[in-house]
C-alpha cells in the first residue's frame, strides 16, 4: 500500500509538470527521437515503478528474448556483443549505458552514466557529460574515454548488427575524462544517438590487455547494477546484485534492479522447461506454448495458489513471425512461387487444432500497431509511392496483401488449387506428381528448426506441400548450428520473430535493406534487395514527426507484403506469464516495458518464508 501510494503521488506531481524537451544547442537530461520527453529535469523517479520496493531475494528464468549472438537453449561466451559463440543471456546487466529508456515512452531516454547531453543545431554532434561517481567494478573510474572507446570498438569489432545500426556514427571521442563528443553523418538515422546511448560502456584498460572479438569465459569487468556469479556453461547463469552500485540512487534506477541475484536456466526442449518449472526449478516463466498454457497448467502448485497465472495486455507492436525464404536461394527467387507457399499454410486449421485458438495472423512486420497499412493508400503515402510505380506490383497501390483465409480443414482446396497454378505461372511444372523448377531439378524445401516443439506445426505444412509435389522436411539442429546456419544464410526457410519499436528507424535497415543482405550474421534472413523497400526506408529514418513517420511506415508495409517474402505465421497482443507466488510487481505495467520482469518486480519477503512455499523444492 505505501508503494502504491507513492507511485500516485508521483503520478500526481509528473502530470501537470510541463517538461522541457531536449532542445538543440543546450544541455539536457534527456533525449527522444523527437525531442519530447515525459519527465522533467527534476524527476525523481519513474511513474511506474515502486520507489520504496525491497531489495533481495533471488528472480530465476530461463531466457525469453534474444539479442546479437545470444541463444535461448544454450551459451559457451560471456561476450554477448560480438558475432562468434553463444553468449550469455543477461550480460547486458553488468554494463552500464550512458542513458537508458523509460518504459512508459516510445522512445524517451533519461542519463545513467551521462548526466546530461548537448544536442549541437545541426544535431550531427552529440555531446554527453558523464557522473563522476560512475565506477567499474573494481573501484576504477569510468570515464569519457571508456565510452569513446566502446563506441569505436563496437563499430569496428561488435556483432555485425551492431556495427550496421553504428554505420551512421561517424567519430566517439573523449576531450577530456568527463566529456564524450560523438558526430554523426549528415542525413543520419534519427535512432541512431538513441541507440549509441543505449550501448554497454566497457573498460579501456580491461581490453587494452585482451582482444575484443573474441568468444570467452572470463568474466568481463563491468559497471553495471549486477556482476556475473556463479555459473555453469550451457546450464545457469546467476547474476549478483552489486549492493554499492554507483547509480543505484539516480532517478532512472529508483525502484529497479530490486533482485539481490538474477538466474537463467537453459533447457534444449521447450517441454523439459515446463516440467522445470513446475518442480520449481525457477520461479518466472513467460509461456509462449498456446498448447502448454491450456493443457498443462494444472499442476498441483497452480490448484492450491502457490504458483500464479496472468495475463498482461501488449499494446506495443507484435512485429514479424513466420518463415523466411531465403531467396539467395533459386526456388524462392520468383514472387508467385512465394505466394503459393504462403497459400499452402492453413493458419485457420494449425490454429484451432494445434493451438487452441490463441493466435490472430500475423499480416504486417508492423503487426498490432497504427504504423500498419490498411485500406487504399492515403494521398500521403501514394505521395511516396507513385515514384515506383511500374517498379512495384499494382497492388501497392490497392489494398495490401494479406495471407488467405482457408476453411479451416487443413487442406483448403481451392487454396491449394490456387496454389498449383501459381507455380505453373513460374515454370515449375509438375511429373509424375513431383514439382519441379524451371531449371529442371526437384523443387525441394527444408526448414530449419533449433527445437522440437515447433514440428508439430510443420507436419501439416509439410503435408501440404506434398500434395503440391514439392519435396519438404524439417530439419532439427542444436542451437549452436542453428545459429551458424543462420549467420551464413546457409538454409531454405527458418523461423524469425522481430518487433519493431514504436519509433522504428535505423534498425529497419538491418532486417530489410539490401545493403545488409549479404552481409554474415545479418538479420535480413530473406535476402531482400528491393530499391523501392530501400527508399522507403531512408524515408521512415528521416520522417520529421509521428505523422511522417507513420505515412513512411504505412507506404513501406505495403511494398513489403506485396513482395510476399516470408510465409506469416502468428501472434498475440498478451504476455502470458506464470511464477511461484514469491514477487510484487507494480499494479500498472507501463506500455513499453513488457512485463517488467525482472527490471521492476521485486521479492515479497514474507511470501517467500511462507512454509507452503517451500515445497515441493526450491531454485538453486
Amino acid at each position: 500500500m505505501a508503494g502504491a501510494g507513492a507511485l500516485m503521488a508521483a503520478r500526481a506531481r509528473t502530470a501537470t509538470a510541463q517538461p522541457a524537451v531536449a532542445d538543440a544547442g543546450r544541455a539536457a537530461h534527456g533525449m527522444s527521437a523527437f525531442g519530447d520527453l515525459k519527465y522533467g529535469p527534476d524527476f525523481r523517479h519513474f511513474d511506474y515503478v515502486n520507489a520504496d520496493a525491497p531489495k533481495g531475494g533471488l528472480f530465476s528464468t530461463i531466457p525469453s528474448s534474444r539479442a546479437y549472438n545470444t541463444s535461448f537453449q544454450t551459451f559457451n561466451s560471456l561476450n554477448s556483443f560480438i558475432l562468434k559463440g553463444d553468449g550469455a543471456a543477461g550480460m547486458d546487466q553488468t554494463f552500464a549505458t550512458l542513458m537508458v529508456r523509460a518504459a512508459d515512452e516510445p522512445d524517451g531516454m533519461y542519463g545513467l552514466a551521462a548526466q546530461s547531453v548537448t544536442i549541437s543545431p545541426d544535431k550531427l554532434t552529440y555531446r554527453f557529460t558523464l557522473r563522476p561517481q560512475a565506477r567499474f567494478h573494481d573501484g576504477s573510474r569510468l570515464t569519457a574515454h571508456d565510452a569513446a572507446f566502446s563506441l569505436t570498438v563496437l563499430k569496428s569489432n561488435g556483432h555485425p548488427i551492431i556495427r550496421q545500426q553504428l554505420r551512421d556514427m561517424m567519430t566517439a571521442q573523449a576531450t577530456d575524462d568527463a566529456t564524450l563528443v560523438v558526430t554523426f553523418a549528415e542525413r543520419r538515422g534519427r535512432d541512431v544517438p538513441l541507440y549509441v546511448a543505449g550501448l554497454p560502456i566497457f573498460s579501456k584498460a580491461y581490453y587494452d590487455k585482451r582482444p575484443f572479438d573474441e568468444s570467452t569465459l572470463e568474466i568481463p569487468l563491468g559497471s553495471g547494477p549486477y556482476k556475473v556469479g556463479r555459473f555453469e556453461a550451457g546450464r545457469f547463469i546467476e547474476f549478483d546484485r552489486v549492493k554499492d552500485w554507483w547509480g543505484k540512487d539516480l532517478p532512472v534506477s529508483r525502484g529497479s534492479f530490486n533482485f539481490d541475484t538474477l538466474r537463467y536456466e537453459f533447457y534444449r526442449d521447450r517441454d523439459v522447461a515446463f516440467e522445470g518449472f513446475t518442480g520449481r526449478n525457477y520461479l518466472y516463466r513467460e509461456e509462449f506454448t498456446a498448447r502448454i498454457w491450456n493443457t498443462r497448467y494444472d499442476f498441483p502448485a497452480i490448484k492450491d495458489g502457490r504458483v500464479r497465472q496472468e495475463k498482461l495486455p501488449d499494446e506495443t507492436p507484435s512485429g514479424a513471425q513466420g518463415w523466411f525464404l531465403n531467396t539467395r536461394r533459386a526456388q524462392f527467387n520468383d514472387a508467385r512461387v512465394r505466394e503459393a507457399l504462403i497459400d499452402a499454410f492453413d493458419f485457420e486449421w494449425t490454429n484451432k487444432t494445434i493451438m487452441y485458438g490463441a493466435y490472430a495472423r500475423t499480416v504486417s512486420p508492423f503487426q498490432n500497431s497504427d504504423l500498419m497499412a490498411s485500406g487504399t493508400p492515403s494521398p500521403e503515402e501514394l505521395k511516396l509511392l507513385e515514384p515506383f510505380r511500374g517498379q512495384v506490383p499494382d497492388e501497392v497501390f490497392g489494398v495490401p496483401f494479406s495471407p488467405p483465409v482457408s476453411d479451416g480443414s487443413g487442406q483448403d482446396r481451392a487454396l491449394l488449387r490456387k496454389a498449383a497454378q501459381l507455380l505453373r505461372d513460374a515454370g515449375c511444372p509438375i511429373k509424375d506428381g513431383k514439382r519441379f523448377l524451371p531449371n529442371g531439378e526437384r523443387f525441394r524445401i527444408e526448414f530449419l528448426l533449433d527445437e522440437p516443439a515447433f514440428q508439430a506445426h510443420h507436419a501439416p505444412y509439410v503435408k501440404n506441400l506434398g500434395v503440391l509435389g514439392i519435396d519438404a522436411s524439417v530439419r532439427l539442429v542444436d542451437p549452436v548450428q542453428h545459429r551458424a546456419r543462420l549467420d551464413a544464410f546457409d538454409f531454405d526457410a527458418a523461423i524469425q520473430r522481430f518487433s519493431m519499436s514504436s519509433t522504428p528507424g535505423d534498425a529497419m535497415r538491418t532486417f530489410f535493406s539490401s545493403q545488409v543482405a549479404d552481409i554474415r550474421g545479418s538479420q535480413n534472413l530473406s535476402g531482400i534487395k528491393n530499391p523501392a523497400l530501400d527508399a522507403l526506408i531512408e524515408r521512415i529514418v528521416a520522417a520529421d514527426d509521428r505523422n511522417e513517420l507513420r505515412t513512411a511506415c504505412r507506404a513501406f508495409d505495403r511494398v513489403f507484403r506485396a513482395g510476399r517474402y516470408w510465409v506469416p505465421q502468428w501472434y498475440s497482443a498478451s504476455h502470458r506469464i506464470a511464477y511461484w507466488d514469491v514477487f510484487g510487481h507494480p499494479p500498472t505495467i507501463p506500455r513499453y516495458g513488457g512485463v517488467g520482469a525482472p527490471d521492476f518486480w521485486w521479492s515479497d519477503e514474507a511470501k517467500a518464508k511462507n512454509p507452503a512455499q517451500a515445497k515441493p523444492g526450491r531454485a538453486s
